[in-house]
Order: C-alpha cells, then sequence, then structure tokens
C-alpha cells in the first residue's frame, strides 16, 4: 500500500525494516501541542492572504481543536505507518473535514513544520526548567537565611582548609543556578525566530505573511535564511549545553548530600522521603536520590556529544538523521527536570546538623590563615613570614595532639616572642568566619543580607 501522504511517486508500500526505522511517532508525538498550534497560525495566515478560503480555515481550525482533544483525552491513534506527528495530525484531520484539511500543507513543508514544532517545544521546555530552578534557588535561599551563622568546615581538595557557613554554601549554588538560568535564556532568546515560511529549503512562491506566523506564535522575528532554518539545530545544541552545565551543578551538589549525610560526616539527615533502605542490612539509609541526581548528567551529556556527533558530517540542509535529535534531547530535558525536583525535595528536607558541623569545622588548624593574619596585622610581619611561623605552630601543635586554640602562650612565643593573648580572640571557628566580612565572604551578616536579597529577587 503506497503512502497516501507523499503520493504517486511510489507504487508500493515500504519494507518492514524501513518503516521500523523511519517512523518517529513513538517519540515526537508529544509535539502534537505545538505541531497544532503551528498548523493553526499557518491555515489562518493562508487565509488572510487569500490562499485558502476562509471556510476551510474555519474548518481546518475547528477539525485540529477536536484533534488536540482526543489525543489529550487518551483517545487519539498514533499510527507508525503514517511516521511521524505532522502525518498521523493531517491523517485525522482529513477524516474529520474531509478535502479542506489537504490544503492546510499549501506553501509548507514537513521540513520547516519539524522545525518550527522543535523550537517551541525547546521554547516551552526552558520556560519549564526556568521556573523548577527559580523554585530550587528558593529553597536554597530560605535555608542559607536560616543557617546565616551555623558554621561548618569549607574544603579545598577535600580537606578542611577554613570555616565557612552552611548559608553561604547553599548560596554558593543559588549563585551556579543563576548562572545556569541566564544561559537558558540567553538561548531562548537567540532561538525565538521563526522558522515557518522556508518551507523545504527554498522559501515559497506563494504569497505568504511570515511576520503574521511570528506574530502568532510569539516569535521575536522571522528567520532570515531558508536554508538555514531547515538545516538548524544549535537552537538545540544551545539548550543541550545549558542543560549540561547545569545538571553537572545539580550533580556536585548531590555528591556533596551523598557525603555530608554519611555516618562519618553527619552533616545533614535526609527523612525518609528521600531515602531508601537495605534488602540485607537493616540499619541503612541511603541517599538514593542524591546519588540518581549525581547520575543524570550522564545521560544529558551524552545528549549533547550524540547530537553534535549527528550534525557534524551533514551537508546542507535536510537530512534524515536529523530525526535523531529529539529522542536524545526529550530524554535530557526530562532527566534535567526531574533532578531539578529531587534537588529541591532534597533542599527542603535535609536538617543539618549544626553540632557535627562546629566540630568539623574547628578540627584540621581551620583557623590557622586566621593566625597568619593576626600575625600581619597586629605586628606587622610579612604575610610570607606569618606564613612561616604559622606553619611550625601547626606542626607543634599537631606534634602535642591538640587544636592550634590549645597550644599554651609560652609554647606559641617560642616560635614568635611577640604574640600576645590576644591571638586567642581569632583562633575560634565563630570568630572566624564573622571577621571575613569582605564582599563575597563568609560572615553571617554578608550571608544574611545575601539571602534576603536574593528571597527579594526570587518572589518578587
Amino acid at each position: 500500500m503506497t503512502n497516501k501522504m507523499w503520493g504517486g511517486r511510489f507504487q508500493s508500500g515500504p519494507d518492514a525494516i524501513m518503516e521500523e526505522i523511519n517512523a518517529s511517532i513513538g517519540f515526537d508525538k508529544r509535539l502534537f501541542r505545538q505541531d497544532i498550534a503551528g498548523s493553526k497560525a499557518h491555515a489562518a495566515m493562508l487565509a488572510k492572504q487569500g490562499i485558502i478560503s476562509k471556510a476551510d480555515a474555519r474548518q481546518i481550525r475547528k477539525g485540529l481543536d477536536q484533534v488536540q482533544a482526543e489525543i489529550e483525552a487518551g483517545r487519539f491513534t498514533f499510527s507508525r505507518a503514517l511516521e511521524d506527528i505532522h502525518l498521523n495530525i493531517e491523517s485525522r484531520l482529513k477524516s474529520m473535514i474531509g478535502a479542506a484539511a489537504g490544503r492546510l500543507h499549501t506553501a509548507r513543508s514537513r521540513n520547516d513544520q519539524v522545525a518550527l514544532d522543535f523550537r517551541l517545544y525547546v521554547r516551552d521546555t526552558i520556560d519549564h526548567l526556568d521556573g523548577q530552578l527559580k523554585d530550587l534557588q528558593l529553597a536554597l535561599s530560605e535555608k542559607a537565611e536560616t543557617h546565616a551563622a551555623t558554621v561548618m568546615p569549607g574544603f579545598t581538595h577535600l580537606q578542611v582548609a577554613q570555616p565557612v557557613t552552611f548559608g553561604h554554601h547553599l548560596l554558593a549554588y543559588v549563585e551556579m543556578l543563576a548562572r545556569d538560568r541566564a544561559r537558558l535564556a540567553d538561548a531562548r532568546r537567540r532561538m525565538n525566530e521563526n522558522p515557518l515560511g522556508a518551507a523545504a529549503l527554498a522559501g515559497t512562491s506563494f504569497a505568504i505573511d511570515r511576520q503574521m506566523t511570528t506574530r502568532d506564535l510569539g516569535f521575536d522575528r522571522p528567520t532570515r535564511n531558508s536554508l538555514d532554518t531547515v538545516a538548524d539545530r544549535d537552537f538545540v545544541l544551545e539548550t543541550l549545553s545549558a542543560c549540561a552545565i547545569c545538571a553537572t551543578h545539580l550533580s556536585r551538589f548531590a555528591e556533596e548530600i551523598v557525603i555530608w549525610s554519611t555516618s562519618q560526616f553527619r552533616f545533614v539527615k535526609l527523612s525518609d522521603k528521600f531515602t531508601t533502605g537495605s534488602s540485607i542490612m537493616p540499619q541503612k539509609r541511603n541517599p538514593d536520590a542524591a546519588e540518581l541526581v549525581r547520575a543524570k548528567p550522564g545521560r544529558i551529556i551524552g545528549a549533547l556529544v550524540a547530537l553534535l556527533t549527528i550534525m557534524k558530517g551533514l551537508p546542507l540542509t535536510y537530512s534524515k538523521d536529523m530525526q535523531e535529535d529529539k529522542e536524545p534531547a526529550f530524554d535530557a530535558f526530562d532527566s534535567l527536570s526531574l533532578a531539578i525536583a529531587a534537588t529541591t525535595g532534597m533542599v527542603k528536607d535535609m536538617t543539618p546538623d549544626a553540632a557535627e558541623m562546629r566540630k568539623a569545622a574547628a578540627s584540621g588548624f581551620s583557623t590557622a590563615t586566621d593566625l597568619a593574619d593576626w600575625l600581619v596585622q597586629k605586628l606587622k610581619m610579612p604575610f610570607r613570614d606569618a606564613h612561616h611561623v604559622t606553619g611550625r605552630l601547626v606542626a607543634m601543635a599537631e606534634k602535642s595532639a591538640v587544636d592550634l586554640a590549645d597550644l599554651p602562650l609560652e609554647t606559641m612565643q617560642s616560635i614568635e616572642p611577640r604574640i600576645t593573648k590576644d591571638v586567642y580572640k581569632v583562633l575560634s571557628v565563630e570568630s572566624s568566619v564573622a571577621s571575613r566580612r569582605s564582599f563575597g565572604g563568609t560572615a553571617p551578616t554578608n550571608v544574611q543580607r545575601e539571602a534576603r536579597r536574593w528571597l527579594k529577587t526570587l518572589r518578587a
């Protein structure tokens, strides 16, 4: 049986294997809303331009509304023989309204149609992800405000470095997510061009009005080159790149949650909502949600690499290879959305253990830099000399198995005689974080101010 959508050139139907490899309806059916929106705008424009009658346009619009209602209600039967979402919708429309359905495809190709559908879908996805990321920023900022003065260790090389506050640590991710949102917004602005009207690759001889469909579909402008329009998928690549960076940020935070919730750290506790048990070890509480968020970038980065690989060798304009753009992109967008939702849930759910955090912050000679700074500020010692003196004092404390704050004054004075008892004022973790008042620093006053600034911005 021939495919009635592409007609008389072919006298017989495709081989079963050809049908299997060629069909995309299994995954591109999720584009039905975008496809119908594009078709409505296209039909309205054709009628305004006198290319089809207003009566046909009304029938088309009414029929498309019925098709959408059927799909949303789960009553629509998708056919693999009709290959994709475009032909499935058009075929059903024809069965509803007859010959008028055949006029819908005037001055249009599946090439500019799919470019339109996918742009609309990616645009909608960016808007959805942006809303999710904003919610995550809110959750982090609220917890940061609550824990603006909760002391924890800051790490370099996963070793205790200097005391910071838990609120300051959380706000670091708020900043990362702000850049993620900016990257997605930038990708959205750049891709917000209307491809409808490029047709197969060369434009059309019909007197269409691309400005009208641009306005109706919420684009900023029409695309300017028909060849580029149907060949382009860099709007997907750019969005996937932004998604991959965002997923990497989420993965780093998830890794920290995994570490923090171990019995060795005990910095935070997750409830039953975001943990699982063991089938054999009854004592276990596994941070599976965090581990899965940590794993999601593998799929998202993989989707980016897959599409780069697909596009890298294609001559202009459209090739069937480009059908392979959607499935990995859909999976990547779904994976990121789920990871954001899980992370937001964990942020709201986790309970910090301030005592354990402070205990860890006070270990590992974390106030050594404060001691060196004191030597510079009070004794006017060059920092390199102060660094050397502090290093010797750390070695002595380590040998005696005590912290710097527990070294006797006379012991300190054996290394540097000018040290006075005032030095002990800077050796507590609380005084350390309080002193970091430089712009962007971890002082509780800074953290509280930044948390409130973010909350005001995000709630506006």
